[in-house]
């Protein structure tokens, strides 16, 4: 819709835009100092990382049966700082082009097994699972075809395998337990 949008304010008035379409943000600062704080929380890295941390019992996971390599969801992630750069990059080509629409992951997808397996790695903690039914309409991967990014941007993903992003969000979870609301 907003896409569309965009498409006819070109038209009539000439504007030049770009419009990127994430896939599942993540991450953190390297350094810990800024971090992924949602109320409620329901993306599944934090979830993880709130599980290794005791604020949680254990982490569910929604879903065994998926067409995939060990049965659970595959999501394509990428870390903040990628997003970033894409973002500079993105308002730099506003120079040479009209308009662009962008995937920006990283073309690699993770299982749901596979992000709390790298979670247990990273914090050294033994993170509780529990199995649960599947979430009604989640596919079984959603992965980012991200060859137009490189092509027309010149971007590609520089912080976005798994441990990266793990190891950054947990950098800082660790010092910020409670989020940005500190008790």
């Amino acid at each position: 819709m907003i896409e569309a949008s965009f498409h006819w304010l070109e038209k009539a008035y000439g504007l030049k835009w770009v419009a990127l379409r994430y896939f599942n943000a993540a991450g953190a600062a390297l350094d810990g100092s800024i971090g992924e704080d949602h109320l409620p929380e329901t993306h599944l890295i934090p979830l993880v990382l709130k599980a290794a941390l005791g604020q949680r019992d254990a982490i569910q996971v929604f879903g065994t049966d998926y067409n995939t390599m060990d049965g659970t969801c595959i999501r394509d992630y990428i870390h903040v700082l990628d997003l970033a750069e894409a973002h500079v990059l993105a308002l730099k080509a506003l120079d040479h082009l009209e308009h662009g629409v962008f995937n920006v992951g990283t073309g690699h997808g993770y299982s749901v097994r596979q992000v709390i397996d790298c979670a247990k790695k990273v914090t050294g903690i033994n993170i509780p699972v529990v199995e649960a039914e599947r979430r009604l309409g989640d596919p079984d991967s959603l992965v980012a075809k991200v060859g137009k990014i490189g092509e027309f941007l010149g971007w590609k993903s520089r912080y976005s395998d798994l441990e990266t992003i793990i190891s950054s969000a947990w950098k800082w979870h660790k010092k910020n337990p409670a989020g940005y609301k500190q008790t």
